[in-house]
C-alpha cells in the first residue's frame, strides 16, 4: 500500500511562488517515478512534470523555465517549486507515483493564482 499526501497549495498573486510537497508512505520510494499533474475546472488532468528514480526530469512546455521538480529519497518526498505563477496555473495539483506500470495518486492540493 502506497499513500501519497500533498501539501503546500494555496492562494498566491500572479508572479508569486509556491512549493508543493508530496510525502510517500511505504517502501521503494527511491525507485518510483514521481510526477505532478494538474486539473483545472472543465479540463482534463495534465502532466506538469515528472522525475525518474535516476533524477531525469520532464516538463510540460507551459511550465518550462518556471517550475522545478525534485525529490529527496531519504525523506520519501517529492517537490514542485513553482515560480512566476500565472492565473492559468490555477488548478488542483496531484502527486503521482508510478512503479512497474501502476499509478498511485494523492488527494490533490488547490493552487489558485489571482490578484
Amino acid at each position: 500500500q502506497v499513500l501519497l499526501v500533498e501539501s503546500g497549495g494555496g492562494l498566491v498573486q500572479p508572479g508569486g511562488s509556491l512549493r508543493l510537497s508530496c510525502v510517500a508512505s511505504g517502501s521503494n520510494f527511491n525507485i518510483f517515478r514521481m510526477g505532478w499533474y494538474r486539473q483545472a475546472p472543465g479540463n482534463q488532468r495534465e502532466l506538469v512534470a515528472h522525475i525518474t528514480s535516476g533524477g531525469i526530469t520532464n516538463y510540460a512546455d507551459s511550465v518550462k523555465g518556471r517550475f522545478t521538480v525534485s525529490r529527496d529519497n531519504a525523506k520519501r518526498t517529492a517537490y514542485l517549486q513553482m515560480n512566476s505563477l500565472k492565473p492559468e496555473d490555477t488548478a488542483v495539483y496531484y502527486c503521482n507515483g508510478r512503479l512497474f506500470g501502476k499509478d498511485y495518486w494523492g488527494q490533490g492540493t488547490q493552487v489558485t493564482v489571482s490578484s
